[in-house]
């Protein structure tokens, strides 16, 4: 399937568009391609799509637009983070990878490449879409494709075609003459042509626009081509016999990626500070810094200054500002420089006040080491690299961010390859795999490996991976660089409290922790106060509003700095997960016979869809705390999870995750040798081990449960479970045995919503057998008990049941009918497993019925759910009808 955002947005299969509905279900899909495979939420998409007027049932139209672009065979899923589409058919995709590889290519290559980018586009990006934000992004594309036009120009003209480009050159400049770069080129080729009278006459009119609308004179590219047409000679760097200082580094050699910081970097302000946001040290800035450094020196003719303020330097102190002024000045020929640090710095800013120079400051600790540095001069570039964030140059000098994050898969590929050699890097690709996710994108890690691999040849990258796996942080240890050091340098700014949240955060396991999660594991009302100070040192970061995640490596390292005595934390913290889950669950099913409730403080969750939203959202964290209560050995927490886990798996359809959370139970129950643990780990377990297929390993666990069971709530419970299991395996007989052993059972304990569900599964049983009459007695008692008592859960499944006995007791009419209330009720409950279950039976009615297009879009629903849950042999049913 592919798609397209240049021009109107659409979905094409086999060159055919498909209808993905009116302007606001484009919309729908538009925000999630832009998104570019990252999870995106509920709240974000409802903003986007409608701005700041959405309808009254938002999230619900959202929901129904999902729903039916599902339908068409787009395969949106739906993930803790949202929903997310996953697809790299998409023009605009193409149109990014056509041009970056275009920049790269010699011309004859690059002028082919621009021009199949460019062809992509098929009028208007977004053609459309009203909202405010779909209008944003639609500007920032068209600046996107202005720049890619502007490059090919530029290689066109290289290339000698430039009186075959005036024509478009001079309607470009008409409608945008405050471009620079565009009236250089129509100059050029006015130029080229034998005009080079009307070449100037251009410039001298954007020179007077320039002064008119805003106040300046063209830049100096543009100048020195005026200078150029005119025959003058461009005016001297400097003056003779004055220091032109040369004192950068050199360059990474091996330097890849980060296009498009380099990109920011291109556009410097007065000041640029470059920041590392996915880690502490090793993240690259001082690399960055020096491959823009060098690839500008040409704009900076009147030399270049660099220090290392060794602001987090584990061998000294940090450089004192009158050093580093000092070697500043006798750069620049001043023989005996004052000692007085304001008159070194007056004099510093006086001789660079008229001069084009570059100052690298690198490392810094702070911005009071910084601020006797900056020249006062309009052109001069500063850039700063610092693991801090130095608030105090935003903020008072006007400073930019450049932030860093750690480097995706494929430019740390790039970076092992430029080390290694691509023979040695694509000889074990599945082992180049699994080093470079071990490095986690961390520029230090790679570059150790690396180290380590150039002066070992024979050495395979296997016996490095593995040595990376068995000892994380060892492995990543040599006599030049050290991970542990490096870390330990960025603590070393951090007040007491900061420190301990640092190393409490390394016990934790999750992917990333909402600030109430952090906030019980400090017990510290101040919390928020403490990672913003982690943050600002580099060491966590917000990736997402209140969402705090570390590297993996950083996280490592905080494990080792962990207070010693953090088990009363780490209780807190689990029993904060385990609290909210046990009341979000009553919330979800509030029939479910109450156990007590474990210890921790838990969030409020005011209805049954604040508690979805916050499994939705924590479910990492759950499964993460459940992990960390069984290697602490607390079994009753880590029982306590898997139960509260158990209606959310149900509605969303992680039977693969509820196999382990129960199997993690089973364990505990057993240590604890409790019974009642011991037979709801082995009934759920069974459960899910039936839902994937397992059906022996889970008849062996249902059977323990029923083995094992004393009580008769819980043997009710335990037949329930069998007559399902039952079904799965296809002994009807059997599955309706058990369906009424629970039906008498719950009887005589006369709890009317469980006689509700047994009465609906004893009918259902039936009906599957072909004894429709009593299956629908038994099922319409089901649903008139369940209304009765607002059993809203257990009214869809009767639903259901009653869609499948009118079906196939030849009343399609009404079995259409049960089937649509079941699945109003079910995404009313955002129960998205049932509802897959009653898309595949209605697409069955609707197909007896002759209704086949609405057949399909029923089945072809289902099989997004199917596969999405895991749900491989209902998937492969369903993909057989649809074939």
């Amino acid at each position: 399937m592919e798609f397209g955002l240049l021009g109107g947005v659409r979905a094409r299969v086999g060159g055919d568009d498909l209808d993905i509905g009116h302007i606001r279900q484009r919309s729908v899909l538009a925000a999630l391609l832009l998104e570019a495979g990252q999870p995106v939420s509920v709240e974000r998409l409802v903003g986007r799509v409608w701005g700041g007027q959405p309808p009254l049932r938002g999230r619900e139209t959202l929901y129904g637009y999902v729903s039916k672009l599902r339908a068409a065979g787009i395969d949106i899923q739906r993930r803790p983070g949202g929903y997310l589409l996953e697809t790299d058919r998409v023009d605009l995709v193409e149109f990014r990878a056509l041009a970056k590889r275009a920049r790269n290519e010699p011309d004859q290559r690059a002028a082919w490449l621009y021009d199949q980018a460019l062809n992509l586009w098929r009028g208007e990006a977004l053609d459309g879409l009203d909202a405010p934000w779909f209008a944003q992004v639609r500007e920032a594309l068209h600046a996107e494709r202005a720049t890619v036009e502007l490059d090919r120009n530029d290689v066109a003209i290289r290339l000698g075609d430039h009186a075959a480009l005036l024509p478009a050159l001079r309607n470009a400049a008409q409608d945008n003459p405050l471009d620079e770069r565009l009236a250089g080129q129509l100059m050029l080729a006015l130029h080229l042509s034998g005009r080079s009278s009307e070449a100037l006459q251009h410039y001298d009119a954007v020179r007077r626009l320039l002064a008119d609308e805003l106040g300046t004179d063209p830049g100096k590219p543009l100048q020195e081509l005026y200078l150029r047409f005119l025959g003058q000679e461009q005016p001297q760097a400097q003056e003779s016999g004055k220091a032109v200082p040369r004192q950068l580094p050199a360059p990474q050699r091996w330097f890849t990626g980060r296009e498009k910081e380099i990109a920011d970097l291109s556009e410097p302000a007065s000041t640029v500070v470059i920041t590392a946001i996915g880690g502490a040290g090793g993240i690259g800035k001082t690399a960055l810094a020096l491959h823009w450094a060098h690839q500008h020196l040409d704009d900076f003719p009147d030399g270049q200054l660099y220090v290392n303020l060794r602001g987090f330097d584990p061998a000294g102190d940090p450089v004192a500002p009158q050093t580093a002024l000092r070697g500043f000045l006798e750069a620049l020929g001043v023989g005996d420089p004052p000692a007085d640090l304001d008159a070194q710095a007056a004099l510093y800013r006086s001789l660079l006040a008229d001069k084009r120079i570059l100052v690298v400051l690198d490392n810094a600790r702070d911005t009071t080491q910084i601020i006797p540095l900056l020249p006062g001069g309009a052109h001069c570039t500063v850039l700063v690299t610092s693991r801090v964030q130095l608030i105090g140059l935003l903020t008072a000098h006007g400073a930019r961010s450049v932030a860093l994050d750690v480097l995706d898969e494929r430019e740390s590929r790039e970076f092992l390859t430029a080390r290694l050699g691509a023979e040695r890097v694509e000889a074990e690709p599945d082992v180049t795999g699994e080093l470079l996710a071990l490095c986690g994108g961390l520029p230090l890690a790679l570059s150790i490996i690396a180290a380590r691999a150039v002066t070992q040849p024979d050495l395979p990258l296997s016996a490095l991976t593995d040595e990376l796996k068995d000892q994380r942080l060892d492995a990543l240890d040599d006599l030049s660089a050290d991970l542990r050091t490096v870390f330990a340098c960025s603590l070393r700014v951090l007040a007491p409290e900061a420190k301990q949240l640092f190393g409490l955060l390394g016990l934790t396991c999750a992917p990333d922790l909402s600030l109430r999660a952090i906030t019980a594991l400090t017990g510290l009302p101040n919390t928020r106060k403490l990672l913003r100070e982690l943050e600002a040192a580099h060491l966590v970061q917000q990736h997402r509003v209140g969402r705090y995640r570390m590297h993996d490596l950083v996280r490592l390292y905080a494990a080792e700095v962990a207070p010693a005595s953090a088990d009363a934390n780490l209780r807190d913290f689990i029993g904060y997960f385990a609290a909210t889950a046990y009341h979000g669950d009553r919330l979800i099913e509030p029939h479910r016979p109450p156990i007590p409730a474990p210890d921790g403080a838990a969030t409020p969750l005011a209805d049954t869809a604040a508690a979805m939203d916050w499994f939705d959202a924590e479910y990492e964290s759950l499964l993460a705390a459940q992990l960390l209560a069984t290697s602490h050995r607390w079994h009753d927490v880590a029982w306590h999870l898997a139960w509260a886990l158990t209606n959310y798996h149900l509605r969303r359809g992680h039977a693969a995750e509820d196999i382990a959370v129960w199997r993690a139970a089973l364990d505990a129950a057993d240590a604890l040798q409790d019974r009642f643990k011991q037979v709801s780990a082995h009934k759920f377990l069974g459960m899910a081990l039936t839902d994937v297929g397992r059906y022996d390993d889970g008849d062996h666990h249902l059977r323990q449960a029923l083995a094992l069971v004393e009580d008769d709530y819980g043997k009710a419970g335990a037949h329930r479970a069998m007559a399902w299991a039952m079904e799965r395996r296809g002994n009807l007989t059997g599955a309706l045995e058990h369906a009424q052993a629970q039906l008498e059972r719950f009887r005589v304990l006369g709890i009317p919503v469980r006689i509700a569900e047994a009465l609906n599964d004893v009918g259902y049983r039936m009906a599957r057998l072909g004894d429709y009459v009593r299956a629908e007695e038994h099922c319409l008692e089901a649903l008139a008990l369940n209304k009765e008592l607002g059993h809203v859960e257990g009214e869809a499944a009767t639903s259901d049941s009653l869609g499948y006995i009118a079906h196939h007791h030849g009343r399609d009419a009404d079995a259409v009918e049960h089937y649509r209330h079941a699945l109003k009720l079910y995404r009313q409950l955002d129960n998205s497993y049932e509802e897959a279950t009653v898309l595949r039976h209605f697409g069955d009615v609707l197909a007896a019925v002759g209704r086949h297009p609405d057949a399909r879009d029923a089945r072809q629903r289902a099989l997004t759910l199917f596969r999405a849950q895991g749900r491989t042999e209902d998937a492969d049913v369903v993909l057989a009808l649809l074939a």
